[in-house]
């Protein structure tokens, strides 16, 4: 499995809509500025992702885009879904009549159970989980001095 852009950038901008979370509107440009993605390509992320009810929009000039539940409450493998669809590595795993040979193919099998291993990962991660992470991150990255 090989996540596209939209799956990485538009995680990346949940965990920063996250990472503000405190129930006002934050402006795309501001996301967009942080996490070096276009504005533009940006809406066609959160487009997705408001339909969903992951996110919500609010228009005007103190408008912007704001979580719609707590970040503990969004799972990752919620996020994926919407942004990227299935998670198989092989169309036969989700629809076993692409491919006539799927009743007997144990490579099939594997790809199943791939599909299985991140569908478990990504369903123990929240966005919560995420933010912790890069606190620690941010943490770690800054230089300790000492006199």
């Amino acid at each position: 499995m090989r996540l596209s852009t939209r799956g990485r950038y538009g995680t990346r901008a949940l965990v920063d809509i996250a990472l503000h979370y405190d129930g006002t509107p934050i402006p795309l440009r501001d996301v967009a500025a942080r996490q070096e993605i276009s504005v533009q390509y940006l809406e066609q992320l959160v487009s997705p992702l408001v339909k969903a009810g992951i996110l919500n929009s609010v228009r005007g000039a103190a408008g912007g885009v704001r979580l719609a539940r707590p970040p503990g409450e969004i799972k990752l493998s919620q996020v994926i879904g919407i942004l990227e669809g299935s998670i198989a590595p092989a169309k036969c795993v989700d629809d076993p009549k692409a491919c006539s040979r799927s009743d007997f193919c144990v490579t099939r099998d594997v790809w199943a159970q791939m599909k299985e291993a991140a569908a478990k990962v990504l369903e123990s991660i929240t966005l919560q989980d995420l933010v912790e992470r890069q606190k620690e991150k941010g943490k770690a990255s800054t230089p300790m001095y000492s006199i």
